[in-house]
């Protein structure tokens, strides 16, 4: 696969970012991938686990073994815990949210009956005109709200509406494409989603025959830390979690490499795979830096850790600012599409 497909891949990570997929709500991201998977259905095996996850298999010369990519379309999010007597809505977290990270965004309240209604999350002392504590109020869940884009005065008005305690709450994206950086919430982990799926359709485009069957696996819940740890057929060998490169102080990850995790909060991931990784991106000059994130796990770590016996590592493209407003630019993009063509083509360990 010499060419890559950056356009179609910004473009995709652009739809999907704008697609809500909180945790626990994930299916229209999953009816997209479907959707623009389905002109390939005759060529392809496409799997919906009962999680609600989507498996995507291509055939392999060698049946012997197998490969698993994963990378996951669920995102953070909120849940409606209460509904306050003066109409604002207290949420509970979904995932790793930093609490002054979403202080001011817009969001979504999805009904059960799927209508969508729109408002802001503040904290309960916004105003500097009122509070004398507005600027120093600790954002906490207790201390947050979300202001309902309706004419409310109680909790009878919010009911009114068909908000219910349990009803999901997602941020707007925010996303933007400017001077090569796509940034905005989401690009963990929509801008690996993006790439497998656009590896996928130019596999298929370009006929391109893969030594072995190699499964893409979208996962809908690794933001609570169980995404693609069930489902992995028996012949897996290798697994290959395309997640976020996380960038700080100490860490030697940017915006424009692909980056390849040697450990993690879980623990080294195989050595033997790393160092593949590496050589690869070596041999055919692909931008890379191998890092160690502190605070972080993956889909393969979960898979270990639920007693898969696999092969696991970890790589992605650099995301600024993660979990809050994010940004990565498409030479990131270019340079992790670039090291899993190669590494797909490659013999397996």
């Amino acid at each position: 696969m010499d060419t890559i497909p950056i356009n179609r891949i910004v473009d995709t990570l652009v739809q999907l970012v704008k697609i809500p997929s909180p945790t626990g709500r994930v299916e229209m991201a999953i009816d997209y991938l479907k959707k623009r998977l389905s002109p390939f259905e005759e060529r392809i095996h496409l799997y919906q686990t009962a999680k609600g996850s989507l498996m995507v298999t291509l055939p392999g010369k060698d049946t012997a073994t197998e490969r698993l990519l994963t990378a996951h379309v669920d995102t953070l999010g909120g849940m409606v815990k209460e509904i306050k007597p003066n109409g604002r809505l207290r949420i509970t977290n979904i995932g790793g949210i930093t609490w002054h990270s979403i202080d001011g965004a817009y969001c979504i309240i999805t009904t059960r009956e799927g209508q969508e209604i729109s408002g802001t999350i503040l904290a309960t002392h916004t105003s500097v005109h009122v509070y004398d504590d507005a600027r120093t109020q600790e954002r906490k869940e207790e201390n947050m709200e979300v202001r309902v884009d309706a004419k409310v005065h109680n909790a009878e008005d919010i009911k009114k509406l068909g908000i219910r305690v349990g009803d999901f709450v997602s941020f707007d994206p925010g996303v933007q494409v400017t001077q090569g950086f796509i940034k905005g919430r989401h690009m963990d982990d929509k801008a690996s989603a993006a790439i497998l799926l656009e590896m996928i359709v130019e596999i298929l485009n370009q006929k391109i025959d893969l030594p072995y069957p190699t499964h893409f696996y979208f996962s809908n819940n690794e933001e609570v830390g169980f995404g693609a740890n069930s489902n992995i057929p028996k012949k897996v060998r290798e697994y290959l979690a395309v997640d976020m490169g996380a960038i700080g102080e100490g860490l030697a990850t940017d915006e424009y490499c692909v980056s390849i995790c040697a450990k993690d909060g879980s623990g080294p991931y195989h050595y033997g795979l790393r160092d593949k990784l590496v050589r690869l991106a070596e041999a055919n000059d692909i931008y890379h830096q191998v890092d160690i994130y502190p605070y972080y796990s993956s889909d393969a770590s979960a898979a270990v850790r639920a007693g898969y016996d696999l092969i696991h590592g970890l790589v992605g493209p650099g995301v600024d600012a993660s979990h809050a407003y994010e940004r990565t630019h498409q030479e990131a993009l270019e340079n992790t599409y670039r090291l899993l063509s190669h590494y797909i083509q490659s013999p397996s360990l």
